[in-house]
C-alpha cells in the first residue's frame, strides 16, 4: 500500500508567512493556479488558507483582502498527516473533515501538501494493478497446454 511519501510532490508546497495579508496569499494562489497555501510561522505550520477560507472568512464578511491579516482568515485547526501514513487513512481523514488538501508533516516540518486528486490517482493505480493481477491469475495458461486447450 502506497504511503504519502510515495505520492506527495515536494514541489507542491506553496506558503505565505504568518504576518502576510490575505491579498498576498490570493495573489500566490492565482499565480500558481492552486486552491490552498500553507501559512508558516518560521518553518512551523501555523495554518492553511484555502479558497473556502477566502469566501467564508473574507468575502462573505466584506473584509478588504489587502488589509486583512492572513492569521484572521486562515484555518488554524489543522488536520495533517505523516509522510509514512498510507493513502486510505489520509483519504478517510480528509473525508471526515470535508477537506480537499492535507499537509504532510514530518518532525514538525511541512514536506508537501496532497490533494484528494493525488490520493484518488493512487487508489486507481492500485485498483488497476489488482485487476491485472486477478486477470493474470484467472486466465493463466498452465505450462504445456496451448491457448486453444490442447496439449
Amino acid at each position: 500500500m502506497k504511503k504519502l511519501r510515495d505520492i506527495m510532490r515536494p514541489d507542491f508546497l506553496f506558503s505565505v508567512k504568518l504576518d502576510s495579508r490575505v491579498a498576498d496569499a490570493v495573489r500566490l494562489m492565482a499565480e500558481k493556479n492552486i486552491g490552498i497555501v500553507a501559512v508558516l510561522d518560521g518553518d512551523r505550520l501555523a495554518g492553511v488558507f484555502s479558497e473556502r477560507d477566502l469566501l467564508k472568512r473574507v468575502v462573505a464578511r466584506g473584509l478588504d483582502p489587502a488589509r486583512t491579516p492572513i492569521a484572521e482568515a486562515m484555518t488554524a485547526d489543522i488536520v495533517a498527516a505523516g509522510a509514512d501514513e498510507d493513502y486510505p487513512t489520509a483519504m478517510r481523514k480528509m473525508d471526515q473533515r470535508n477537506i480537499r488538501h492535507l499537509p504532510v508533516v514530518e518532525n514538525g516540518r511541512v514536506l508537501s501538501m496532497v490533494s484528494i486528486r493525488d490520493l484518488m490517482r493512487a487508489a486507481l493505480d492500485d485498483a488497476g494493478a489488482e485487476i491485472e493481477s486477478l486477470h493474470a491469475y484467472l486466465y493463466q495458461v498452465p505450462p504445456g497446454v496451448s491457448a486453444s486447450g490442447g496439449a
